[in-house]
């Protein structure tokens, strides 16, 4: 069995610093296998916020996979966002745009869907479904498979609307056809699950989607701050959403995902979350 954890919009510039302590303290105690950090390291990528999460992501003593999102990307600097972008990101958090794992039970990769030409939509160029294909797909099918982006592929389910990662179905054909199981995204600070089949009907094969809150920043929209605890043992998933009482981070709630035979995954009755423990309903647009 492995065990991943899933972070996401840590935002520094917002981060709420007991919270980020407490963070780190639940990570060592979860002890995984592979963290996984999908996007949004930075309010509005100046070069004090890198240093913040440069500084604090060495404190994460496991191996990481990280990419970046649209935050990570300059907002007011014009010159800079168009032609350096992730100038920034490369020189405090990592030069590698497409970071890649892979042991005897699982095979993550990270691609970057965080563009110049968008404030907060995302995009995955024709190159990068190349890439992915072919990193992916020679890999065997008893490796758990896992694609991480910033911007996610499937909507939360009080939401169907809300614009998901460009060139979408593109991906999960070929996603599909080389039968990756997991999808892990953030962007929309709110913890969700299911499955591929839920949005795009047609696809030869359903692929898992696991989306995370916000780790440890103030933008909180529906729900406290969270992270996801994910173990993988074989074509069985346990979600266990880690989230922050206050005090420290408890099991929020756990979710048991298998794949079946007829080629789809088997979910809970109901996609619907729980009820949030934040004191308000807060807008989605991120």
């Amino acid at each position: 069995m492995k065990t991943l954890v899933h972070l996401s919009d840590i935002h520094f510039g917002r981060v709420i610093p007991a919270v980020a302590e407490a963070l780190l303290a639940d990570l060592a105690a979860e002890g995984p296998d592979l963290v996984v950090i999908s996007g949004d390291l930075t309010q509005r990528a100046r070069r004090g916020q890198y240093r913040m999460a440069r500084d604090y992501l060495e404190r994460i003593r496991f191996p990481k996979i990280i990419v970046p999102g649209n935050h990570d990307v300059p907002l007011y600097n014009v010159a800079r966002r168009f032609l350096r972008p992730l100038t920034r990101y490369r020189r405090y958090i990592t030069d590698d745009m497409a970071p890649f794992y892979q042991d005897d039970e699982i095979a993550v990769l990270g691609i970057n869907t965080a563009r110049s030409l968008t404030f907060t939509k995302g995009r995955i160029s024709r190159a990068q479904i190349e890439l992915i294909r072919r990193r992916m797909c020679p890999i065997p099918d008893n490796v758990f498979k896992i694609l991480v982006t910033h911007h996610p592929f499937l909507p939360p389910p009080q939401n169907q609307k809300l614009p998901l990662v460009g060139r979408a179905r593109k991906v999960l054909e070929m996603v599909a056809a080389c039968n990756l199981d997991l999808l892990l995204a953030g962007h929309f600070h709110m913890s969700y699950a299911g499955g591929s089949h839920s949005a795009y009907r047609t696809l030869a094969r359903s692929v898992l989607v696991i989306q995370a809150g916000t780790a440890a920043s103030s933008r909180m929209r529906s729900e406290e701050n969270a992270y996801n605890r994910i173990d993988i043992h074989n074509s069985r998933v346990t979600l266990r959403v880690r989230m922050w009482n206050g005090e420290s981070f408890v099991e929020h709630r756990t979710r048991h995902y298998a794949y079946n035979t007829d080629g789809g995954w088997d979910f809970p009755a109901s996609l619907e979350p729980e009820a949030s423990t934040s004191p308000s309903e807060r807008s989605l647009k991120n």
